[in-house]
């Protein structure tokens, strides 16, 4: 027994020393190179995500689930053993016959070559290893081939490398969103050792790494957020050799779904008049200003970029392609209305259409996540839904009330005003003090409000250059 554990911690310095110079194997920024192996710890957070069975156009374009009844020769697998795989061996030597210690392969590559009948009748699923050239055989438990394949069970340890290569070539510098706050970071370098961390939901990361994760999860995704930190997830695509039914992913294992841990761009923004109703519960922000009908004043209002929305829902129209979507504001939890079309065909730019009014197209208005945070108060928020801006309001809480303003006009000691256009030839004017602080609102008629700007701008001109005459000034 002392010697069957020595020989094991042998081997394990002599893998772990050598694990990086495998290319699938990616560790996340700080990993600390040690020389021991940390056993695989539990989940300790408690998630009730339900499965996402909608909005899997990328999956399911680009992954394909093989059952082991079609796997093919050539097809590639890493030995990824977890602590139980230390007491059952799994592979045995063809040349020899004996049982191979799991932990003398991991990491190693295995090429399916097929399966085969021995003399004893027992049926064997055979691999080619690439790492040493040595041929290796799973002897199934019991039964035929055709018997044992149609399960979940699959090869016990193996990942499945293709959907790794299919990831490494799709997801590499994108960009996605978190789906989840749960995640973890690596912290060691040459081990399986890692930290749970919480991350915040529908946040904006980028594609640094894919690897390979479990025989369960195979798919390590590492991505950086915006302030550089690096996180992962081990996801389950096509879950190809996974060994789990597809009712084991709920509750904690539910996130080790990639669409219930992240969110291609590409995928957010893809809405168009086929799956529409995939996009139903969505978190978007607006790209740009736009107008959208408030149903609490049911009036048509301004609603500046970088706020964010749910989409609560979206009714095709009888009689023509457009699409009137329902949002509700994720601050103030008022609703929103705006007819927009979804198809993306037009976005290319060689649409008339398009070119003559993007503001008509989802895509161009709409960009995935929830945009800017906004701090308001208890007393702001109820008349920021009706539309109305009061002094004490902050830049932010004007614009989330009347929208981006048609202009500005500077005074002096930092004091300026922020001018909106109303119907009814009105305009609301809104002083701000140095600190964008809001002092005092106005209604003006819209021909004295311009009158008065023009005395106030010829006012400034006549002070600018009796300044310069006394020598107080410099002239432009």
């Amino acid at each position: 027994m002392k010697k069957s554990f020595l020989t094991t911690c042998v081997a394990l310095i002599f893998l772990t020393a050598t694990a990086q110079e495998n290319s699938y194997i990616v560790k996340t920024r700080g990993a600390k190179k040690v020389q021991q192996q940390t056993e695989y710890s539990s989940d300790d957070v408690n998630l009730a995500n339900p499965v996402d069975e909608t909005a899997r156009d990328f999956i399911s374009d680009n992954f394909r689930f093989y059952s082991l009844c079609d796997w093919k020769e050539g097809m590639k697998f890493m030995v990824m053993p977890e602590k139980y795989d230390l007491v059952v061996k799994t592979f045995a030597d063809a040349a020899t016959g004996k049982d191979v210690s799991s932990m003398s392969l991991r990491h190693k590559i295995m090429i399916y070559k097929g399966h085969t009948e021995a003399s004893d009748g027992h049926h064997r699923i055979n691999f080619y290893c690439q790492d040493n050239g040595r041929d290796y055989y799973y002897e199934i438990p019991s039964g035929s081939f055709d018997d044992y394949c149609y399960n979940k069970f699959g090869v016990p340890t193996l990942a499945y490398l293709g959907d790794v290569d299919i990831a490494r070539e799709k997801l590499m510098g994108k960009t996605m969103y978190t789906k989840t706050q749960y995640y973890r970071i690596d912290t060691e370098y040459d081990g399986d050792g890692f930290q749970d961390v919480i991350v915040d939901k529908d946040m904006e990361v980028k594609v640094t790494a894919v690897g390979v994760g479990t025989r369960a999860y195979p798919v390590k995704i590492i991505v950086e957020d915006r302030d550089g930190n690096e996180f992962y997830q081990n996801v389950a695509i096509s879950k190809t050799n996974c060994g789990m039914r597809d009712d084991e992913f709920i509750m904690d294992n539910a996130k080790y779904l990639f669409a219930n841990s992240f969110e291609l761009v590409d995928d957010i923004m893809a809405v168009n008049s086929y799956n529409y109703k995939a996009y139903i519960g969505r978190i978007v922000h607006t790209k740009f200003p736009t107008t959208m009908l408030n149903e609490s004043t049911n009036k048509v209002q301004k609603v500046p970029r970088m706020i964010g929305y749910q989409i609560e829902a979206i009714n095709p129209h009888k009689n023509d392609t457009k699409f009137t979507v329902k949002f509700k504001n994720t601050i103030l939890g008022t609703y929103f209305y705006k007819d927009v079309t979804l198809d993306q065909k037009s976005i290319s730019g060689t649409s008339k259409d398009f070119e003559q009014d993007p503001d008509d197209y989802f895509s161009y208005l709409f960009a995935p996540g929830p945009g800017k945070k906004i701090e308001t108060t208890e007393g702001s928020r109820g008349l920021i839904r009706m539309g109305h801006v009061s002094p004490g309001f902050s830049e932010d809480e004007v614009m989330l009330a009347a929208g981006e303003p048609d202009d500005i006009q500077h005074g002096e000691n930092g004091l300026y005003t922020w001018i909106f256009k109303r119907s009814n030839n009105k305009l609301l004017v809104v002083d701000f003090n140095g600190v964008g602080v809001v002092t005092k609102t106005s209604t003006k008629d819209a021909p004295k409000a311009r009158a008065a700007a023009k005395r106030r701008a010829s006012s400034s001109k006549k002070r600018s250059s009796n300044s310069w005459k006394n020598g107080k000034g410099t002239p432009l």
